[in-house]
């Protein structure tokens, strides 16, 4: 685990991040960012910055649940939960998260495979 910044369209938090999850977040743009990695456990973030606010606070994001929805977006790909990160002092959305699950993990859909 190392401490990554990532940034979300209403400001940036500081969290661990585990290997896997810096490569989702990283999307070749010299910045890592909040939505690809889904959701992150409270105690792994330890600041948060709020444009709103224009000040970084010491500890971590208010998390909002928006909905738990259960709602299929592909074959094979459901939707669980939706929700946002928000600043402890005014609740302006700092970034929001999403939850995947696939229907069935054994399925070879949406696995990318190298071509022969």
């Amino acid at each position: 685990m190392a401490e990554f910044k990532l940034q979300g369209s209403g400001g940036y938090i500081i969290a661990d991040l585990t290997e896997e999850q810096a490569k989702k977040a990283d999307l070749g743009v010299g910045k890592l960012f909040l939505a690809p990695i889904g959701k992150l456990e409270e105690q792994k973030m330890s600041k948060h910055y709020c444009k709103n606010c224009e000040s970084e606070f010491s500890n971590s994001p208010k998390i909002r649940l928006e909905e738990n929805t259960n709602e299929q977006v592909a074959d094979n790909l459901i939707l669980v939960e939706r929700g946002q990160y928000t600043c402890q002092q005014c609740s302006s959305i700092i970034g929001e998260y999403r939850v995947f699950k696939k229907q069935d993990e054994s399925s070879d859909i949406g696995n990318a495979r190298p071509s022969q």
